[in-house]
């Protein structure tokens, strides 16, 4: 239990010094990703919000809408975990890759284990 507690003041220690810093690395992310076809592509910020969408003029060959906005959709969701890697990857050093994932997924189950786990409580 102890060794846990020093483990948790380091990394509040360590997000206490860079925390700012990281904040604005991480705020600062953008993503962009391109469609399979090239004709589609999409930048998200940070947080998945969308900034920008470039359409190759191309796509006016095949009036497809549905294709299209499919297209779209899963480009922008490729950007968008691209987006959230890269902001797990800027805090990892701080906190651990899986755990920081769970937070921003909202996966309470997952952290709750962790935390319970990590304090003898684990099943």
């Amino acid at each position: 239990m102890r060794a846990y507690a020093d483990e948790l003041r380091e990394m509040f220690n360590r997000l206490q010094d860079e925390g700012l810093e990281l904040h604005a690395r991480a705020k600062a992310v953008q993503a962009t990703e391109t469609s399979r076809d090239g004709l589609v592509s999409v930048t998200v910020g940070a947080r998945g919000e969308l900034i920008r969408i470039d359409l190759d003029p191309r796509i006016y060959r095949r009036p497809d809408a549905r294709a299209l906005a499919d297209t779209i959709t899963d480009t922008a969701r490729k950007a968008a975990e691209a987006a959230q890697q890269r902001v797990i990857e800027i805090f990892e050093h701080v906190i651990p890759a899986g755990q920081f994932k769970a937070h921003l997924d909202g996966d309470v189950e997952t952290v709750m284990a962790w935390l319970a786990n990590d304090m003898g409580g684990g099943r």
